[in-house]
């Protein structure tokens, strides 16, 4: 396992830390290192923004949008108009 040093971390930084260790019953070590794993590991990286949405919404259900016809040719868009 690694070790992390943190310099010129904010004393109120380093309380709200020590006290949310505390409440958890955990060492502020401990409570880094659950803070960390919570962040990085849960936030779905390495995944495409798509599949972020998607598992976010997933539980949410959905439905089939029922899309038009295409009625006509293709046209490009002139942004000078």
């Amino acid at each position: 396992m690694a070790s992390l040093t943190i310099r010129n971390l904010d004393d109120n930084i380093k309380e709200l830390l020590r006290i949310e260790a505390a409440h958890n019953g955990h060492s502020m070590e401990e409570e880094a290192r659950l803070i960390l794993r919570k962040s990085l590991v849960s936030a779905g990286r390495g995944q495409g923004v798509g599949s972020r949405i998607h598992a976010r919404f997933s539980q949410a259900g959905g439905f089939d949008l029922q899309l038009p016809e295409r009625s006509g040719p293709i046209r490009t868009v002139e942004f000078d108009e």
